[in-house]
């Protein structure tokens, strides 16, 4: 499985169980310090797939370098909404709940998750749920990183990611089984 799969079966099971429009992953290019929408299910992917935008822009920006998720209920009253990405998109949000991929020693990118719908959880049962999945997210790309310095065989690969999943506990695990459930789905071919 590649990365990019890996990281599109993250943000379609996000979008998912937030019941959102829109959920993408947007990877931090360290050489370029641009992020890059790497994976985007929901309104305005077909667009977004592949384009990039300034690493401190907008909440994600503020996002990766604070290190901590948020939710903004309204983002015409938050200065940092990056209104020209969505605009470029065709789709503009109402509101977001943004988490960073935090690496091993620095913030790999962003989870968002656009106009979630009402799904019954309070705002920190939301937080600590996309947490779980920035945390997925955050594994496959670290994993992805070590398979190109390395040569691990995919199997071992995979067994760790599944040892990884398997010591996590509450929602973190939760959603990584269900991040599991996800990829053996895509790869039947469902």
């Amino acid at each position: 499985m590649s990365r990019q799969a890996l990281l599109q079966s993250v943000v379609d099971v996000a979008r998912a169980i937030f019941l959102s429009k829109a959920s993408s992953i947007a990877v931090l290019d360290r050489s370029s310090g641009r992020f890059r929408f790497e994976a985007v299910a929901g309104e305005g992917a077909e667009v977004l797939l592949g384009t990039s935008f300034p690493g401190g822009a907008g909440i994600a920006g503020s996002v990766a370098q604070a290190g901590e998720p948020i939710i903004v209920d309204d983002l015409s009253r938050d200065p940092r909404f990056a209104r020209g990405v969505a605009e470029r998109s065709g789709y503009v949000p109402n509101a977001m709940m943004v988490a960073p991929l935090i690496g091993e020693q620095d913030t790999l990118g962003v989870l968002s998750v656009l106009d979630r719908g009402h799904t019954g959880r309070s705002s920190l049962e939301e937080l600590n749920l996309l947490s779980a999945f920035a945390t997925q997210a955050a594994i496959a790309l670290a994993l992805g990183e070590r398979a190109e310095r390395t040569s691990t065989p995919p199997d071992a690969r995979v067994a760790r990611l599944i040892a990884r999943i398997d010591a996590l506990s509450g929602p973190r695990r939760e959603a990584g089984l269900a991040l599991l459930d996800a990829v053996e789905t895509l790869l039947r071919g469902d």
